[in-house]
């Protein structure tokens, strides 16, 4: 099991802020920071697109990833919402150890 940062971007802060709610309430993210605006450069249906949004950054772990995923898809507005992972590859001791207690019991170890 690993510790791992998921990056999903939204339209807005309170779109962020009630799906940061909702993981931390079924203890499938351990933290959410939330960068309420974020100017995002991307290409969409063959168009370049300028917007801004909101990202969260969410602490987390590999096991819980695709419950995760699939609670962020099933409240967020966007047709194909960004849900991107990435290892925590070393980190204080107490900190992993918070993250691992703060989710959901099954996990034994998350790092």
């Amino acid at each position: 099991m690993s510790a791992i940062i998921i990056y999903v971007t939204s339209p807005s802060n309170e779109i962020s802020k009630s799906l940061a709610k909702k993981l931390l309430e079924k203890k499938l993210a351990a933290c959410v920071n939330i960068f309420p605006e974020i100017s995002s450069v991307f290409s969409w249906e063959g168009e370049i697109k300028r917007e801004s949004e909101s990202l969260m950054m969410i602490k987390s772990s590999q096991s819980l990833f695709e419950e995760l995923k699939e609670v962020v898809k099933l409240n967020h507005p966007y047709k194909v919402p960004e849900i991107i992972a990435t290892p925590i590859v070393d980190g204080d001791k107490e900190y992993l150890d918070w993250l691992k207690n703060s989710l959901k019991k099954e996990e034994a170890n998350v790092y």
